[in-house]
């Protein structure tokens, strides 16, 4: 092991040689107060961040942290989502940013969003912890910067790990609050299924965000706290916060209506980030969802592989067996039906819909329509005569956003008006105008059977690019690319961070260990998740880059889904 004297005067002897030279700092380094391991250093400067391998570990008896990482494994997530956030912020505090060529200058680590998530960026066993980052070694043009490369490593680097992971430079009194904010949050959703809810928004709670593209909370004064209406409220003890109340969403089916700009896409945002445990500060730090809620919309000209949509279309005109679809350009239609049933197939338990991204004549048929086309000639039976035997049958609830169409008015059993960003409960009004107002609409509807299984057959699921290297990355949350492939996952908005991303790119090969063609696919995620709880997010990535955090199962099933030459089997 070498002294961090002795890498200074390596950086020196580097001076002015070629970018490649820096390999001969591959190593361990030894600190005062912490250990620098370079594992792997990218041979170009214009290399991204997951290229590189550099890890710095400190004692945990030297750092005099309190040891959140034992109480359960949710406060041992929150323990190391706070450390990575921390060096984070560490990072742009004290390390001056690019400086000549590519990612010269940089040190960096995967950008933590307001969601609280398992992260491999931070890694630690009783003795140690451990932060896996990424260093831009510093060039000019190819030319080794050492002076730079110097700042960087002996008095940047030094000021971060000092700031970040030694309690006295911490905010104890923050990292307590992270964890009980978190440990509060998974209380409350445990407790949902008790109390007969899918999801539950606190009083007070800020829902509105920044902006499109800030997911911070909106300031301001004109920003209107959340409250329940007194006939949905619900009281809840939690451990740190106390008893609270707030809006229960009981299961079933759920509207939500309301003129437009008066919140409604708002309220459906926070239900579908409910699944995510967030930051103190979030707004939506007490807004839980089940864990299986899937937001559900349109994509037209994605791929659907053997899919069982006959629940919601039959009849197709060129004679297409519906329980068994497939198409590699599907409509507005039957990508949602497919969404709708591979969530489903994949374990669902709640599904959230606002009509602005769903396709119109999935959602309904009203009776004029069907006087015009005769029901043998129409494949698609309305979701909203489905809606309710989703529930009935399966189990599976429904929140819909609706502001154009009173038809489910019919079948939901709880209506909920959003009016200048309050909610009001007006069930009993929208079922006395339901009774005054009847739509002549012929239910279309009949009882319906959970969707066939399929069994991914994994031999399509190569890894590695057009010149036979291994490649899995991710340009933005989502857009995976695996090997010579791109997978699109634009409709699967509950993807919120590039590290989840990564992470089902990574998961999608572990996966395929078990795609044998006869094991069910949610069988195959359900394998994967098992392996990850017992070994930790390491397990999808041999390399341990640091640029992974946690998702889902229903995630992962929804990412193989949209590989276009993946083959299922239906599972009889």
């Amino acid at each position: 092991m070498c002294t961090a004297d002795r890498l200074v005067a390596q950086l020196q002897a580097l001076a002015g040689r070629d970018y490649a030279a820096y390999q001969s700092l591959r190593g361990e380094h030894a600190y005062d107060r912490f250990r620098l391991r370079i594992d792997r250093i990218p041979k170009d400067p214009y290399a991204p961040p997951g290229t590189g391998t550099f890890c710095v570990s400190v004692s945990r008896g030297d750092a005099g942290l309190p040891d959140y990482s034992r109480a359960s494994r949710v406060s041992c997530v929150a323990f190391r989502d706070f450390l990575a956030r921390r060096f984070y912020a560490a990072c742009k505090e004290s390390c001056a940013g690019r400086r000549g060529t590519g990612n010269s200058g940089l040190i960096t680590i995967a950008e933590p969003g307001q969601e609280i998530l398992d992260r491999t960026s931070v890694y630690m066993d009783q003795e140690s912890i451990e932060v896996r980052f990424f260093i831009g070694l510093p060039a000019k043009g190819r030319s080794i910067d050492a002076e730079t490369a110097r700042t960087m490593l002996a008095e940047e680097l030094p000021r971060i790990v000092e700031s970040a992971l030694f309690a006295a430079n911490v905010d104890l009194r923050a990292l307590e609050r992270h964890v009980h904010t978190a440990e509060d949050a998974e209380q409350l959703r445990a407790r949902l299924s008790d109390l007969g809810l899918v999801a539950f928004i606190a009083d007070g709670a800020i829902l509105p965000r920044a902006s499109g593209i800030d997911p911070r909370p909106l300031g301001g004064d004109t920003v209107v706290p959340f409250a329940s209406p007194s006939e949905l409220r619900v009281g809840v003890d939690l451990p740190h916060a106390g008893t609270i109340t707030g809006l229960g969403i009981p299961e079933g089916v759920t509207l939500i209506v309301g003129g437009g700009y008066h919140g409604k896409s708002t309220l459906l945002e926070a239900l579908e980030l409910g699944i995510y445990d967030h930051v103190p500060g979030d707004g939506r730090e007490l807004c839980v969802s089940v864990s299986q809620t899937v937001k559900i919309r349109a994509a037209s000209g994605r791929s659907v592989a053997n899919a069982d949509i006959s629940a919601f279309i039959n009849h197709l005109p060129l004679g297409d067996d519906t329980t068994a679809f497939s198409t590699p350009n599907a409509s507005g239609s039957t990508s949602q039906a497919a969404f709708i049933a591979e969530s489903i197939e994949s374990g669902a338990r709640a599904l959230l819909m606002d009509e602005d991204t769903c396709a119109a004549n999935f959602m309904i048929r009203d009776g004029r329509m069907q006087r015009l086309v005769a029901r043998d000639q129409e494949p698609i039976t309305a979701f909203v005569d489905t809606v309710g035997w989703l529930h009935k049958e399966m189990g599976v609830s429904t929140v819909l956003v609706m502001g154009g169409s009173g038809d489910y008015f019919d079948v939901a059993d709880r209506v909920i008006q959003m009016a200048d960003f309050r909610p009001r409960d007006v069930t009993e009004s929208a079922r006395e105008i339901a009774e005054a107002l009847p739509t002549r609409q012929a239910s279309e509807g009949n009882r319906l059977r959970r969707p066939r299984d399929r069994a991914p057959d994994g031999v399509a699921l190569d890894p590695c690019n057009e010149y036979g290297h291994f490649h899995i990355s991710a340009r933005d949350p989502h857009h995976v690319a695996f090997g010579r492939m791109e997978i699109d996952l634009s409709d699967v908005e509950q993807i919120t961070e590039i590290a989840q991303a990564r992470a089902i790119g990574c998961a999608m090969q572990h996966a395929k260990t078990y795609m044998d063609g006869r094991t069910p696919l949610r069988e195959v995620v359900a394998r994967v998740a098992a392996d990850v709880d017992e070994n930790g997010l390491d397990i999808l990535q041999p390399e341990r880059t640091g640029d992974l955090a946690g998702v889902r199962g229903l995630d992962i099933a929804a990412a193989l889904n949209r590989v276009r030459d993946l083959v299922f089997h239906q599972v009889c």
